[in-house]
Parts: structure tokens; sequence; C-alpha cells
């Protein structure tokens, strides 16, 4: 159930509900909350009246979204510890890469190929099929049926989420910036999905490469890798982090970095399952 509150003479969506999830033991005490996405069909991207609004998130164009899990937050330094420790699938990972330290803190100074090390590593394990979210599954997750600029609504302000807030979007207010990471889940603000931390505390990979629109975008909520028309050889972030201004952290914001970056303490990830849990 939404609990409208006023802030700064503008509702904010506060969402308190149960979803549905699975829990992965990932061993000493770890565990990985996996949370079920129901299928559907939106609006990808941003229109041109959005605050912000790029090119790159032009055209608009309906997506439909199978049904998935994707995590409930994003990946903790104790999950990645935990699956580091794992049988190596194609390449070594750092135990303890983060720069700002805590068990509940998200990991970060992960390159893309680190991201997909640990899908894999993870899927070894469970038998179930881990991998990054492809760029139309992390939109529809973060968006969870909503068309405003943040699932929360028309603005962000500090007490919903972590991002520069030295800066401002739409009628917002400023804030002092944490300027660091922050344990994921401590606003307490989920999405209608069930979701925490989609708007800042760390950029997230996707699976995608980068394109500098959604010209020739493929419908289905699939991967985008067609090497005919990827514009450079980076790879997708999404939601913005704690370093970044707040008109970064949109819903349809979409930004990118070669995918054997690794060293900026604000690079994160989470991971989806398209298998259902049995």
């Amino acid at each position: 159930m939404a609990i409208p509150r006023i802030s700064n003479k503008l509702i904010i969506n506060r969402h308190q509900r149960q979803a549905k999830y699975f829990i992965e033991d990932l061993g000493n005490n770890v565990t990985l909350e996996m949370v079920a996405i129901p299928g559907g069909t939106f609006m990808m991207g941003s229109p041109d009246t959005e605050e912000g609004h790029r090119g790159s998130e032009s055209p608009q164009h309906q997506v439909t979204v199978k049904f998935f899990f994707m995590g409930k937050y994003p990946v903790t330094q104790a999950q990645w510890q935990a699956v580091a420790a794992l049988p190596q699938v194609n390449s070594e990972l750092n135990s303890e890469p983060s720069y700002f330290k805590g068990a509940d803190r998200p990991v970060e100074r992960v390159s893309w190929y680190d991201a997909v090390e640990f899908c894999s590593r993870l899927a070894q394990k469970t038998g179930r099929n881990y991998r990054l979210p492809s760029e139309a599954q992390w939109e529809y997750a973060c968006r969870a049926g909503t068309t405003t600029p943040f699932h929360f609504g028309e603005t962000i302000t500090p007490e919903l989420a972590n991002y520069n807030s030295n800066s401002t979007y739409g009628n917002g207010v400023k804030g002092e910036s944490r300027g660091e990471t922050t344990a994921v889940g401590s606003f307490g603000v989920a999405n209608d999905f069930g979701l925490y931390d989609m708007h800042g505390n760390v950029w997230e990979w996707c699976a995608d490469s980068w394109h500098d629109n959604y010209e020739r975008a493929p419908s289905d909520g699939s991967v985008w890798e067609d090497k005919n028309y990827n514009d450079n050889d980076c790879r997708l972030l999404r939601g913005g982090s704690w370093f970044i201004n707040p008109v970064k952290c949109r819903s349809a914001f979409r930004s990118d970095l070669i995918p054997g970056a690794r060293r900026y303490d604000y690079l994160g990830f989470r991971v989806v399952c398209a298998a259902a849990w049995t």
C-alpha cells in the first residue's frame, strides 16, 4: 500500500508491501533475497517533457517483459565474499574489492567482467540461471508500474535515497551529501515490486552493450548485444550513485563505461534469475 507523504508540497509515495520472493543460501549465514517481478508491458525511456531528458532515452517504446526474479538489494560485500570463495568459472575475483567497507554495504569497485563471473559462480553453485539484468528488465523493475522520473514520484530527496544532494531535481530540496555508500535498504523505501536502492547508492551494471538511443531496440526485454548497431564497446549502467547528481538517478537515465573498469567506488550491480523458484 502506498502511503502519501507531504514533503515540500509534493506527494512522495512510500511503499510498504509484502513481495513474493525466495532466499538463496550462500553459506556462513549469508543469504541472497530474490524478489518475484511479474511480467508485463511498459513504456521504456522518457518523454521529451521530462526534466533532464536526453536523446539516449528516446524514442520511448513499448517493451513486454516476462516474469523473472531480481535481487531485492544491490549485491552486498558479504554476498560478494561468499560467492568469490566458490570455484572459479572463467576469471579470478578479489574477495574484498570495495573502498567503503561494510558487510551490508553494496560491493563496489567491480568491473562488468567481475559481475558476470559472480553470476556464473552463483549459477554453477545453485543450478539456476543467474545473470546480470537486461537494461529493459532493470528499468521495468525500477519503475514498478510508474511513469514518473523516480519510482516514488516526481522528485527525489535525501531522506529517500543516497545521491549527491548538493543538487536538486524538480522541486526537491538540498541536503547533506553522505559522500559514501550506505547499507542496502537503509532508507526503508521500496518500490511496488519490493525492490530497494534502485535510485542512487551504486551504479548497477546491466548485461547490454551501449547504444546511443533506442532505434532498433528489442521489444521483448532481452539483452541488446547487436554488434551491427553497437555504438562502442561499453556496457550499460543504471540507477545513479552516491556520487552523482539526482537527474542521473532517474528511472530512465542511461550511462555506460568500459566493461573492464573496476577502480571506481560507485560501481556495483544486482542479479536476476530467469527461472522460477521450485
